[in-house]
């Protein structure tokens, strides 16, 4: 099993529950090492006096901090551990907001929360549940390796998932990064908006991550096996050309109608009659009991659309209104 990489306590108001940090995440990326072109020499980074051009020793080197051009404020090792944030064991929830008042912007990355005893189990279960059922993250902010960060914990199935989040100071405004971009008005309603909202509800599919892989990964691998190989390497086709704004809206209603004729899993088609006789079965029960993961499966299963977007008390209401 992984070890934690941070352990400490988890605060609830009065409730103390001791946690473990698991890194959620993996790195799969294709690696290479750098060749001098003709050999098999590898090439080594040093770090050398730009003046001198001689190679220093690590424990030569220091910190500065560029207070004007070429001139330097040096800081040593010792005096930045001095100001360093405190050595807080604890993640403090001192608030709770709703998930999708979040930005995603403001995700960095993510760590499964795992209780450190069998005896905090239960304490676990109802931290997991009460913010499943609230469809809430609460925010605290956590001390690790030196840092503060600010996070956000949450629920997933099974597990409660910590997030690192960025500061606000660090999140640029789009206005000023990005060119082009429309006025923010709520745009009138036409046909075309009709047409684009019609395409996205028939391509609407239920969320599994399994389905999806690192297709780039796959091809530089077959590249390198070619080229092993001595096989000629057939590169991937041009992207499709920019869709005309005159042509945009006969685009849009030929996307419905393909997407219509493949029979896809969109959250347009109408639910099979297996699904019908299950999500009957369900009507009977007390919907107000059930948590959002398990509202977001009886969703899927009678085929509402749009609930993966949805909060739990709008899975609460289109599931009463399906049974109505």
């Amino acid at each position: 099993m992984a070890r934690p990489i941070w352990t400490g306590v988890l605060t609830f108001g009065l409730v103390s529950l001791p946690v473990g940090l698991y890194t959620a995440t993996e790195d799969h990326t294709v690696h290479f090492h750098q060749l001098q072109r003709g050999t098999s020499d590898r090439i080594r980074n040093k770090r050398v006096n730009e003046r001198t051009g001689k190679e220093v020793a690590t424990d030569r080197i220091v910190k500065g901090y560029e207070v004007d051009e070429g001139e330097y404020v040096v800081v040593e090792p010792e005096e930045l551990e001095e100001i360093a944030p405190g050595r807080s064991k604890a993640i403090d929830l001192a608030g709770f907001v709703d998930l999708h008042e979040v930005e995603p912007v403001y995700f960095d990355r993510t760590y499964y929360v795992g209780p450190r005893g069998k005896e905090y189990v239960k304490v676990y279960e109802l931290m997991l549940a009460a913010l499943d059922r609230s469809d809430k993250a609460g925010i605290a902010t956590l001390t690790m390796r030196g840092k503060e960060y600010l996070t956000a914990l949450r629920a997933q199935p099974g597990v409660l998932v910590l997030h690192t989040l960025h500061w606000a100071d660090e999140v640029r405004d789009p206005a000023d990064v990005v060119p082009g971009l429309p006025e923010r008005r709520s745009r009138k309603d036409s046909k075309e908006l009709r047409t684009a909202e019609q395409l996205i509800d028939a391509l609407t599919i239920d969320w599994d991550p399994g389905e999806y892989h690192d297709t780039y990964e796959e091809r530089v691998k077959k590249l390198v096996a070619a080229k092993q190989k001595g096989e000629e390497v057939v590169g991937e086709p041009e992207p499709p050309e920019a869709t005309n704004v005159i042509d945009l809206m006969e685009a849009l209603s030929r996307s419905v109608e393909q997407s219509r004729s493949r029979g896809g899993k969109g959250a347009g088609r109408k639910p099979a009659a297996g699904e019908k006789k299950s999500a009957g079965r369900k009507e009977t029960e007390d919907l107000a009991s059930l948590s959002k993961t398990e509202l977001q499966k009886l969703a899927s299963t009678a085929g509402v659309p749009g609930r993966s977007r949805m909060t739990r008390d709008q899975l609460l209401k289109a599931l009463a209104a399906q049974a109505a």
